[in-house]
């Protein structure tokens, strides 16, 4: 796999503030790739070094294996959307576009026919003389990253440039952005906060946590895979459960989660005594109501060996599902996601119904105890 980006062991300070603490990542040709993580944490550092907007305390930036460092922004091979968009309010969206191009000398017949190039891939055509002012937001994001394109960058770099866009926009123009990667194929790095957003538009995610890069992966990897609790936590509601483990088998371990015997799987390696944490995302959960229970022996039984006991407290409708929180008789509260049936008049859980909680063995993640 071609690499265009690679940074190695990059840190860079800010009045003796660590803002990017050793870090090193391969972008590959033709991926989008996003930076994800919380305000503060570095993602947009990583892109303003990438960019070259500002230098790096130590370490080495390489695009296409050329070290960019000292070189000016205008002299390297990407082209930056800023959140704020940065078009010119004195020139229309021809001129917007083309502003890049006179300014490295491109006679204007040749402009004439690239900037409409631009503007179709935005689809924009008819807003050529139309001033900034005279767009709607989403509209001046698509002037922005057409003026960024236009120039044909190896790199386009993205930070945050959704954020000001209201949800149903900002929904469109995820699907928009990432089908105008794949009708360029060029390498976009992106920059968010928005785990969905991330998720969504992304071939690799990195999330970032305080400078330091936490994990990297697919989408799919770093949801069902996550590195630690960090990660966990950050992309998406999760159950953290506390276990230790009690017994090792070749496949699987056994532990005590929540005070109740179960067997877990685990990809990393565990000794008995262990603490652990069991994580569980609220799909993962299967659920019996005790209220069912009662005239079933079958259902009965299986209520008396479940691995989890608890209390329903209330019930969130949310259209397709519906969330519910339950506390365990040990005290450990936790979420649940059902899917909700239009069938039935009323939610299946109710504030109140005794409750077992199981799962299916191989759902879980385990991961060494923190704290």
């Amino acid at each position: 796999m071609q690499h265009v980006i690679t940074l190695s062991d990059i840190s860079k300070s800010f009045d003796g503030d660590i803002a990017i603490d050793n870090i090193s990542l391969s972008i590959a040709d033709g991926e989008f790739l996003t930076l994800l993580g919380p305000s503060g944490c570095g993602k947009t550092t990583v892109l303003r070094l990438i960019g070259g907007f500002e230098e790096f305390d130590s370490g080495e930036i390489r695009i296409d294996g050329t070290p960019v460092s000292g070189m000016v922004p205008e002299d390297r091979p990407v082209n930056t959307v800023f959140q704020s968009y940065a078009l010119f309010p004195h020139m229309n969206v021809y001129d917007n576009i083309a502003f890049g191009l006179r300014i490295a000398g491109m006679p204007e017949t040749d402009i004439a026919h690239e900037v409409p190039k631009a503007l179709q891939l935005v689809r924009l055509e008819k807003m050529a003389h139309r001033m900034p002012s005279e767009l709607s937001g989403g509209q001046q994001q698509r002037v922005a990253i057409a003026r960024a394109i236009v120039n044909k960058p190896r790199v386009l770099l993205l930070d945050e440039p959704l954020s000001a866009l209201d949800y149903r926009l900002r929904k469109d123009m995820q699907k928009e952005l990432k089908e105008l990667q794949r009708t360029l194929g060029i390498t976009f790095v992106f920059v968010t906060h928005d785990q969905e957003e991330a998720f969504t538009m992304s071939d690799r995610v990195v999330v970032m946590n305080e400078g330091r890069i936490e994990q990297v992966g697919t989408p799919k990897d770093v949801y069902e895979d996550p590195a630690n609790l960090y990660v966990a936590r950050f992309v998406g509601e999760i159950n953290v459960l506390d276990g230790v483990i009690t017994g090792v088998s070749e496949t699987n371990y056994h532990a005590e989660v929540e005070g109740v015997s179960v067997v877990v799987k685990a990809k990393r390696n565990f000794a008995e005594g262990d603490k652990v944490h069991v994580l569980l995302r609220p799909e993962d959960f299967r659920v019996e109501v005790m209220r069912e229970v009662n005239d079933d022996p079958e259902l009965a039984e299986k209520f008396a060996k479940a691995m989890l006991k608890g209390t329903v407290d209330r019930t969130y409708y949310k259209g397709a599902t519906y969330d519910v929180d339950i506390t365990l008789d040990d005290g450990k509260k936790i979420l649940v996601s059902e899917f909700f049936d239009e069938d039935a008049e009323n939610l299946y859980f109710h504030a109140g119904d005794r409750v077992a909680v199981g799962w299916f063995e191989g759902w879980e993640v385990v991961l060494p105890h923190e704290g």
